[in-house]
């Protein structure tokens, strides 16, 4: 099921060229060696010397066929660079034997193309001759294998570099800051006790988030030069939107938990789209709701619409203002407003 061909060099006279050089490079498989006879001729005199060079080789083709073992003699002639070739390829242990009766009729033949005017480059060869075309069985699992290797190959194109996790943190922690010094003023302005937002740099990570709303939540330190956190005594209710997940941190200060339960909050809203609590405390508790593009559920998606259920509960409890269907966007803060 195998044609086209491969060649290796295994001249033996040289030992780079060798069956031993192709024994010492284990990919090079080989079963056939074949034995090439070749020439330069001449466009002289309407080709005579080609001619005269075919007619020596129907002259000994006979006894070249019928060597014991002989699997191919093939002819190559080049109009181009005036290449005259003769290339007789058998199986390893029949080359042998033939090698060892000096390749006959090979000199008969040399020394008569030798004489012809017109001829010039006399020269043979020694190389292994192997059959590499593949079989429809064997294309089909090449084929395959590149396709893999493309789709890997695109995937990890695709594929964003690994974050660093101190640059991340950090990153998180100044986003946190930063939004926490503006809850802090519109709590205070609007005297709110609580306040429901969402920040990008978490990512849908409920770790990164949790540290997100406790930068948040620091106190502020007056001698820096770019204040941060200082919304502690608001109460909030944080999402990060990812690609797998929407996380949610729900924090409640301890002067506010008599009048709210932290996990009841929180359970109120992942409620709405099967969310889950991953962890619960007076003070702080953490949910996510997991993407489900079956159910249309996507973070993004959803987030605006969990704000807006996290206020409602509060105000059922009196610790939001009343939508009185003017201010609502000032007490909706998405990654846009500040």
């Amino acid at each position: 099921s195998h044609s086209g061909s491969s060649h290796f060099c295994t001249s033996l006279s040289s030992p780079r060229c060798g069956p031993r050089f192709a024994e010492a490079m284990p990919f090079v498989k080989f079963e056939h060696i074949a034995r090439e006879w070749r020439l330069k001729w001449s466009a002289d005199a309407d080709n005579a010397s080609l001619m005269l060079a075919q007619a020596q080789l129907e002259e000994v083709l006979a006894d070249v066929s019928s060597i014991e073992g002989v699997a191919s003699v093939q002819r190559v002639v080049c109009g181009g660079c005036q290449d005259f070739k003769v290339v007789t390829k058998m199986p390893e242990k029949a080359f042998k034997e033939w090698e060892a009766k000096a390749f006959e009729p090979e000199a008969a033949f040399l020394e008569a193309v030798k004489k012809i005017p017109g001829i010039s480059a006399v020269e043979t060869q020694t190389y292994t001759l192997e059959e590499v075309k593949l079989n429809k069985k064997d294309i089909k699992k090449a084929q395959d294998k590149k396709e893999k290797e493309q789709g890997e190959g695109e995937t990890k194109k695709d594929e964003k570099p690994p974050v660093d996790p101190v640059k991340k943190k950090k990153a998180v922690l100044k986003e946190g800051g930063k939004r926490g010094v503006e809850i802090e003023g519109a709590a205070d302005m609007g005297g709110l006790q609580f306040f429901c937002t969402s920040v990008d740099e978490p990512e849908g990570d409920i770790e990164l988030l949790l540290h997100s709303v406790k930068g948040m939540n620091e106190k502020s330190d007056p001698t820096e030069e770019e204040r941060k956190g200082g919304s502690g005594h608001v109460g909030k209710m944080v999402f990060s939107a990812g690609v797998e997940q929407l996380a949610i941190v729900a924090y409640v200060p301890e002067d506010k938990q008599p009048e709210l339960d932290c996990k009841e909050w929180i359970e109120k809203v992942l409620s709405l789209f099967g969310g889950k609590v991953v962890t619960d405390a007076k003070d702080y508790c953490q949910g996510v709701i997991p993407t489900d593009s079956n159910n249309n559920i996507f973070p993004l998606k959803i987030r605006e619409a969990l704000i807006l259920e996290a206020n409602n509960f509060l105000r059922k409890k009196g610790l939001f203002p009343e939508d009185n269907g003017d201010d609502d966007d000032e007490m909706v803060f998405g990654d846009d407003d500040f």
